[in-house]
């Protein structure tokens, strides 16, 4: 297994969220999904378990066999992980799209032009080439001709479970980084990364690089037999044993 050095650090977070809504990137909700996965952060002891490593994996190997990957944006993850999304990006060759809940084309422009600043080349989600998903109602449903549109695998982080949901209705594979493994998306994604993103990008950036020049038959065989719901079963049977070590702390 790939030693991953465990690099969360969640006190500067809230700070890249409030500034990038001064900057009009992130919305105020950022901050509330923040403050409701940091519960979650403790409950993960602020690190890695063996279950996320092992999706970890399984998620690289999904993007390296995907014909056409894309990693999802927005704006939480663009302020907190930039320069990790970029390099990701770069390393399994899947574009980064900018898609928004709380969507404006000014916020959509606010994000593009922070990563590029950041170092991104390309950045879809902005601009003449944005269709509308019949599926979704919200403005989520707006994605790019090139990208979500026509993905089969996708990468996403901080989701909303309705559009989860709805994508993987229609036929493309959902990876999802979710510190909540009771959340609609992590019980609908097919594959579910527990854990912050602080830590999950970087560890998929050490797999990737590992694994890119990997057979296509070796990268099936990881993928093979990976069930989900038994990873979040795992999961959660990690918190409710640190639970019980808080309850005992006050015996």
């Amino acid at each position: 297994m790939i030693y991953i050095p465990y690099p969360t650090d969640t006190r500067k977070t809230k700070e890249k969220i409030i500034n990038g809504v001064k900057q009009g990137i992130t919305s105020v909700n950022g901050l509330l999904s923040e403050g409701r996965g940091e519960i979650f952060d403790i409950l993960m002891n602020k690190r890695l378990s063996i279950h996320s490593i092992r999706s970890i994996e399984v998620s690289v190997a999904q993007l390296l066999l995907a014909k056409n990957p894309v990693i999802s944006v927005n704006g939480n993850t663009a302020v907190i992980v930039p320069k990790e999304l970029i390099e990701l990006s770069n390393t399994i060759n899947a574009p980064l799209e900018v898609n928004l809940f709380y969507r404006s084309e000014e916020r959509v422009k606010n994000v593009v032009e922070y990563l590029k600043k950041n170092g991104a080349d390309v950045v879809l989600g902005a601009g003449d080439q944005t269709v509308r998903l019949e599926e979704i109602e919200h403005a989520r449903g707006l994605v790019d001709e090139r990208g979500i549109k026509v993905a089969d695998t996708i990468l996403v982080a901080l989701e909303d479970g309705d559009r989860a949901e709805k994508l993987i209705s229609m036929g493309k594979k959902i990876i999802a980084i979710d510190l909540n493994p009771f959340s609609r998306t992590a019980n609908m994604a097919s594959i579910t990364i527990v854990g912050n993103v602080l830590d999950v990008i970087p560890a998929m950036i050490s797999y990737a690089k590992q694994m890119k020049n990997m057979k296509r038959e070796e990268l099936d065989e990881i993928v093979k037999n990976f069930d989900n719901k038994e990873i979040l079963r795992c999961q959660v049977k990690i918190f409710v044993e640190r639970l019980e070590q808080f309850i005992n702390n006050y015996d």
